[in-house]
């Protein structure tokens, strides 16, 4: 052999050492299987327009009203998947899952006394309608006319808009990797209660209770129904509970507004949001959007006023997109609406998420990981208001006349104002969302 062919076997005789030695390192790759029986709990306080049992009927407040085109006047009959319809009160929402029944129809939540549901909350299956057939008949293709109009985003708390801003958008020139740049929305969200056929949820028609005002979910709580592993228990523990309203209080500062709060015990985050239009709802040939974060960098939020996880939210507190839990301030500049502009305004104070697998993940990798049970539960509070228009004011009637709170009977009265004063909300909202 010359010296040449010693040299090549040397070189691969070493190259197969060190894959076999950087395949001895690595090692087996544990087994994991997803667990047996999955529980999702999403937990909401919303406050604002949209109080519960207060429809839009004639001689309702405009507040009632705008809640009404959000979802809310549903009574005192509770129902699934209001977590997410922003009508004011205190909601939970729970979805069961088994791979050993996936046609599971019934199941039972055991809950602490004080939930003040106590013993149980009976889980039922939603019947799920089959999708109708897609029409066979042929597209026709239509001319779709360009959007016109212009969309402005201003960012970060203070009273006066910030150099370099507000970024703007022209609709009727805008290409579309411009509206990529321009809607810049992080979004962390993951699957929570939901409705789908085999997986019992609560509330329901059988069981629609609402909550209560002063329930909490501290305590143990426990999983039982046909295909359901024993021993399905967990305790939620404070962190978790229900959070309360964020108490926002808005007042003018020379033209801009003053947003002030009560910092909330278990809230891990803030970020606050602003839509509207620029110069009033009518006047103008083309429509101008205005958005507003009170994050430090561009943000339109569209995404984050919702559940979010915790490395997420960490993370964005780190980037200074959300506002830390000890923030009780925040000032909306003067200008961005101009004069006879109007804005919803959307705040959510992020709890913590909670999530449990039984049992633990084994340290040895050659255990395969074979999970009984898991549990995710999620809490957030979420105020909406008119910009510039005192959370008190929204109970207020026609004439000034303040309306009964269903949540809160013994509430302060809100202080008189002259109505003039006052925007009209149901005007403005229809004149944002075109309705």
């Amino acid at each position: 052999m010359n010296n040449r062919n010693r040299s090549l076997l040397g070189m691969g005789m070493a190259l197969a050492a060190g894959v076999a030695g950087a395949q001895a390192g690595k090692g087996p790759t544990q087994i994991v299987k997803p667990p047996v029986s999955q529980a999702w709990i999403d937990v909401a306080t919303f406050s604002g327009f949209g109080m519960p049992g207060m429809g839009g009927g004639p001689g309702a407040s405009p507040m009632s009203m705008m809640g009404g085109m959000f979802g809310a006047g549903q009574g005192a009959k509770n129902a699934f998947g209001n977590t997410q319809t922003s009508s004011a009160g205190r909601w939970v929402d729970v979805t069961l899952y088994t791979s050993r029944n996936p046609s599971l129809a019934e199941a039972l939540q055991a809950v602490p006394a004080g939930t003040q549901l106590a013993p149980t909350l009976k889980l039922v299956s939603p019947k799920i309608d089959k999708p109708a057939p897609a029409p066979t008949d042929e597209v026709v293709p239509h001319e779709y006319e360009r959007p016109k109009g212009k969309i402005y985003l201003y960012w970060g708390c203070g009273e006066t808009v910030r150099a370099g801003q507000p970024r703007v958008l022209d609709m009727a020139t805008a290409k579309l990797e411009e509206y990529g740049k321009f809607f810049v929305s992080r979004r962390a969200t993951q699957r929570g209660a939901h409705s789908a056929a085999g997986r019992p949820l609560w509330p329901n028609e059988p069981d629609a209770r609402m909550v209560p005002p002063n329930a909490s979910l501290v305590g143990e709580h426990a999983f039982s129904g046909q295909g359901v592993p024993e021993g399905f228990k967990f305790g939620i523990p404070a962190a978790q509970d229900i959070m309360p309203e964020i108490a926002l209080k808005q007042t003018d500062a020379g033209g801009s507004t003053q947003l002030e709060w009560m910092a909330l015990p278990t809230a891990r985050a803030y970020f606050i949001a602003a839509m509207g239009a620029k110069g009033g709802m009518g006047g103008g040939s083309d429509p101008e959007m205005v958005f507003w974060t009170s994050s430090e960098v561009p943000e339109t939020g569209s995404g984050l006023v919702d559940y979010q996880t915790n490395p997420a939210v960490d993370r964005w507190l780190q980037e200074k997109v959300l506002l830390a839990p000890t923030v009780t301030r925040c000032a909306v500049p003067k200008g961005m609406f101009g004069e006879g502009g109007g804005a919803m305004l959307r705040m959510i104070a992020y709890g913590s998420e909670l999530n449990l697998v039984h049992p633990p993940r084994p340290t040895d990798p050659k255990i395969a990981w074979e999970p009984q049970w898991a549990a995710k539960v999620r809490v957030k509070s979420v105020a909406n208001a008119m910009l510039g228009m005192d959370m008190r004011e929204m109970q207020r009637g026609p004439g000034g006349r303040s309306q009964p709170q269903a949540q809160d009977p013994a509430a302060p009265a809100a202080e008189k104002k002259q109505e003039d004063k006052l925007p009209d909300p149901v005007n403005i909202l229809r004149g944002i969302l075109g309705r």
